[in-house]
Order: C-alpha cells, then sequence, then structure tokens
C-alpha cells in the first residue's frame, strides 16, 4: 500500500509547501501590484504602471517623511491607494493644500501618519479622511515598473523620495 500512497501524497504535500512559501514571499516580502489615477502625477502614471512594493514595511515600520507607500483606503473597504508620507506623529502638517482654505494646522497624532497625493487638486487624501492609522500601511513602493525595451533590467526603476530640504542660504 506504500506505493499507492507514497508517489501523490508527497506531490501534494510538496505543492502545499510551494504555496504557503509563496503566501510567505508576497506577505512579508515583496510584491507586486497595479497603479492607476491622476493622484500621482508626475511621480506615477495614470495608467498601465506597475509597482513593487517591500512589505517589511508594513504596519508603518520604518516609513519616513517622502516615502510612498500603499495603504487600504480607510473609505473604501477593501481598495488599495499609493500615496506620498508628509507627516509622522508629533509633526505639524497644513490641513488644506497650500493657498486654499484656512491656514490651519494639526498635529499628527501617535499611530498615525499624513498622506497626500503628488497632484493635489486631483488627490483623495488625508485632506479628505483625516490622518492615517499606520496599521493600515501595506508596504513601501520601491520601484516602478515600465517594460520598455526588452532588457528586463531596464524595466525598474527606483522611486526616490521626491520631497527637497529646504535651503538656508543667507545671500543678499
Amino acid at each position: 500500500m506504500a506505493p499507492i500512497l507514497g508517489h501523490p501524497f508527497r506531490v501534494l504535500v510538496y505543492t502545499i509547501k510551494a504555496f504557503a512559501l509563496g503566501h510567505v514571499a508576497v506577505t512579508y516580502g515583496y510584491s507586486c501590484g497595479y497603479g492607476w489615477g491622476p493622484s500621482m502625477l508626475p511621480t506615477f502614471l495614470t495608467m498601465d504602471e506597475w509597482f513593487v512594493t517591500d512589505r517589511s514595511y508594513r504596519r508603518g515600520r520604518g516609513v519616513r517623511v517622502g516615502d510612498c507607500v500603499v495603504y487600504s483606503i480607510p473609505v473604501e473597504p477593501g481598495e488599495e491607494g499609493i500615496k506620498r508620507v508628509l507627516g509622522m506623529p508629533g509633526d505639524y502638517v497644513l490641513l488644506n493644500s497650500p493657498g486654499v482654505g484656512s491656514g490651519n494646522m494639526i498635529q499628527v497624532p501617535k499611530g498615525h501618519c499624513y498622506i497626500v497625493g503628488d497632484n493635489l487638486p486631483w488627490s483623495r487624501d488625508s485632506r479628505d479622511f483625516g490622518p492615517l492609522p499606520m496599521g493600515l500601511i501595506k508596504g513601501k513602493v520601491i520601484a516602478k515598473v515600465s517594460m520598455n525595451g526588452w532588457w528586463p533590467f531596464n524595466w525598474f526603476s527606483k522611486v526616490e523620495s521626491g520631497l527637497q530640504p529646504v535651503s538656508n542660504s543667507s545671500e543678499t
């Protein structure tokens, strides 16, 4: 009876192990996803762009101001979005877009971050639904994928912070 159960059972066990390893790699390692919409122009295209996400940054671990993150949209259950982190816990951020509305500022509460899109007029972000709980962050976008040409190494481009430090030049 061993020869009858040996081979199919072994194939089943190896298949289950492969699926478990794939699940762990995608959940806790890296994943690739599709994005669309005008809220992150000019950093990302409006269509036909894929992103590589590092899932070790989930729940806000190691995320800094300027990073692009994948997050669960709090007002649309089951949907994910990509935005840039503008404020971390304790930071003061402008409540509205610059030059629009009042100049009120808020302090980002503990356990939250403030996210905005790069294209402010077309972005639904923390200005609409408030500071984002860190637990909703799924990972950090580390690269964008655009399949131009035949060489696979040219398909990936690193996603940079995009924020520039303020220069204090006292030249007159």
